[in-house]
């Protein structure tokens, strides 16, 4: 906790808002996204599946696996209380959704579904894209599609997997992730190894949101690989989020932005 107050002291220090912004891209996603304070009738669905996960009471059993396939945590768990502290903000699905809203990427990748918050906004950002979820415990699968077949989420699919092993297995090479929301394995090895995994993917539209960039001083090590990376051209570190993308016009540029 301590590390985490004295990083976001840090980031407050040299973060600015759009004034500060010089590039018309950057310029344009933080006026018309990031702060556009307009209310959307998708945040009352995002308000309502919120709900409904904060009063079921039942009891699963959640296993969490590490980067490889050891399994490194298996507990009994309140769903509400996953959903009040696993899951995403209200305040930051919010912000998905404008950012898929904004982007309109026709196939999304989301590494760590748990029960799904934030793969309803992915969803409701654009409907009509293809949306992959991955997530290790089948139990918070189970809830997750659960709530996808309530709220009439029907462009997700959802697959039990050790992350590593599905990427690792996988011809990604063939597939087009237009975005990417990696949320699965808060660890610099295995965010990296993702990170690796996935560069064939990548395209001049690509984005890659990145959970939790300051949440220790190995995701913080992490974070600064990735954004150094000769392919990242344009980087947005927002505290808990961090967003690259892979524009070849565009000179490298890294933004420490207030949202």
């Amino acid at each position: 906790m301590l590390f985490q107050i004295k990083s976001y002291l840090k980031f407050l220090w040299h973060s600015k808002n759009e004034h500060a912004v010089h590039s018309p891209f950057v310029f344009s996603l933080l006026t018309k996204c990031f702060y556009d304070k307009k209310p959307k009738p998708e945040y009352e669905v995002l308000k309502e599946y919120r709900n409904s996960l904060l009063q079921n009471k039942n009891t699963i059993e959640v296993t969490d696996f590490g980067a490889g396939s050891r399994v490194f945590k298996s507990n009994a768990r309140q769903i509400a209380q996953i959903a009040k502290t696993a899951g995403i903000s209200a305040k930051r699905a919010q912000l998905l959704y404008r950012i898929i809203n904004y982007f309109q990427p026709e196939t999304i990748l989301e590494i760590g579904t748990s029960l799904g918050l934030a793969t309803s906004a992915l969803s409701l950002g654009n409907p009509q894209a293809s949306i992959t979820t991955l997530e290790g415990c089948p139990n918070t699968m189970a809830i997750a599609k659960n709530q996808f077949k309530q709220f009439g989420l029907n462009s997700i699919n959802s697959v039990v997997t050790k992350f590593n092993n599905y990427l690792g297995d996988f011809q990604l090479s063939a597939f087009d992730f237009r975005l990417i929301y990696f949320d699965g394995n808060h660890s610099k090895k295995a965010t990296l190894e993702y990170f690796e995994l996935l560069l064939p993917t990548i395209t001049n539209e690509t984005v890659w949101i990145f959970d939790d960039i300051h949440w220790s001083a190995e995701m913080e090590g992490a974070w600064e690989i990735i954004i150094n990376h000769p392919k990242v051209t344009v980087s947005i570190d927002t505290f808990q989020w961090g967003l690259v993308f892979f524009r070849y016009e565009q000179p490298k540029q890294h933004f420490i932005i207030r949202t």
